[in-house]
């Protein structure tokens, strides 16, 4: 009795596996989209008028996603670009430039890596086409639950 009972204890735990392995690799598994802002950085000036967690915003969507190298690289500097652009302050930028450069890689365990969307371990790799348009498709979710597309209305609704 023992040893039948073992070998469907074995049978079950490898079955478990397989399934778990499965549905962690599956490309449609991609959660919702969520935002913080500008993660662990102030999203306006604590001082000023400033406000530039509208380009946190965007920026966390292609986080989000995921991809290459080379995206979250453009990723990165389109923040910067958006940051400078926004309040006029290059040294800011350029602040929050090294920050995303040396805080967001997809190694971390945290909730704002590169490719926080997909279950942890995607690391750099370009989204299959079904990835794609499962990424596309919770973005669309998205963006018709939150249509100004700011930090106001889609951290706050």
């Amino acid at each position: 009795m023992n040893r039948l009972y073992r070998e469907h204890a074995i049978r079950f735990s490898t079955l478990l596996s397989v399934a778990l392995l499965i549905s962690c690799s599956s490309p449609s598994s991609i959660k919702p989209f969520t935002t913080d802002g500008c993660s662990l950085f102030p999203d306006k000036s604590l001082i000023g008028k400033k406000d530039w967690c509208d380009c946190c915003l965007t920026h966390d969507v292609a986080y989000w996603r995921g991809g290459t190298a080379e995206e979250r690289l453009q990723a990165d500097k389109a923040l910067q670009a958006c940051v400078e652009n926004t309040t006029g302050n290059k040294a800011l930028a350029e602040l929050m430039l090294v920050g995303v450069r040396s805080g967001g890689g997809p190694y971390y365990f945290t909730t704002y890596r590169w490719g926080y969307g997909w279950p942890f371990g995607r690391e750099y790799k370009a989204l299959a086409p079904e990835e794609r348009a499962a990424a596309d498709k919770a973005e669309q979710a998205f963006r018709r639950a939150h249509p100004q597309m700011t930090c106001e209305d889609a951290m706050h609704k």
